[in-house]
């Protein structure tokens, strides 16, 4: 159902039973999947790609272009995945050369007034609370919660299953499977509640939070730690992510535990 106060540009490529409400702006270069409800006073721009049963709320701006200096208005894109919710107001921007594009994985929940700038990439199954603030290039791991007014810095990656409490400023990489939480951002456990509500059992729970002790607790480097982790710890997928996810970073990872006074 495509209202007549809403504004369909006859190019774009949209499922017959998308549902556009009043006042929204939909231009050429743009797909939405069948399902997909379209709220009131939405702007969706070229190269937004939008996959089913997706719900955009009043006041959401999709594939904006970035608010990047070096973007020369190169042909990118958003991609949003199926079963997505973009509450209020948030705004999505497209990528640049650098990826082409922005990337918003199936099943997510981004609440009101949350930001995702360009070449970023959020994988399946996260939640991002009010007021979420994504900077550019920010990867974005699968079944991640980021809490309210959080703001993440650019080039930074957020690992798998890991919980980042309200109020954050995310400045250096969050590993797989932690909390993180204070300031400046540091380690303060596994995420074993939303491990255990997704199926993990005790002892790979067991496990992982081993791993975090040898790396956050014993007084190692993070290269010594790692390599202990290797030598000492049975190989399984989660031990693998967790060095693959310290080897790999580029800003370096949160800080352990900070002892207060």
């Amino acid at each position: 159902m495509k209202q007549p106060l809403s504004y369909i540009h006859p190019e774009a490529k949209i499922a017959t039973n998308v549902v556009i409400e009043p006042f929204s702006s939909i231009e050429g270069d743009v797909t939405i999947g069948e399902g997909t409800w379209i709220g009131s006073n939405v702007s969706i721009m070229d190269g937004a790609r939008i996959g089913k049963n997706c719900n955009v709320f009043p006041g959401a701006v999709i594939s904006a272009i970035p608010q990047d200096l070096k973007y020369n208005n190169e042909r990118t894109y958003v991609e949003i995945g199926d079963n997505v919710t973009i509450r209020e107001c948030t705004t999505i921007n497209k990528g640049t050369n650098d990826r082409t594009k922005t990337v918003i994985g199936n099943n997510c929940l981004i609440m009101a007034y949350s930001h995702v700038a360009h070449d970023c990439i959020v994988g399946d199954n996260c939640i991002f609370s009010n007021n979420t603030t994504l900077a550019g290039h920010v990867n974005v791991g699968d079944h991640v919660i980021i809490s309210g007014l959080t703001a993440v810095h650019q080039f930074c990656s957020i690992g798998n299953h890991s919980f980042v409490t309200g109020g954050s400023l995310v400045r250096k990489d969050v590993p797989p499977y932690v909390k993180a939480a204070r300031e400046p951002l540091s380690y303060v456990g596994i995420n074993s509640v939303g491990l255990r509500r997704r199926g993990f059992k005790p002892e790979k729970i067991r496990e992982i939070q081993n791993i975090y002790r040898l790396l956050y607790q014993k007084n190692y480097n993070n290269t010594q730690a790692c390599e202990i982790i290797e030598a000492e710890m049975e190989a399984s997928d989660e031990r693998d992510e967790i060095l693959q996810f310290i080897r790999k970073s580029h800003r370096g990872i949160m800080k352990g535990y900070i002892k207060s006074g």
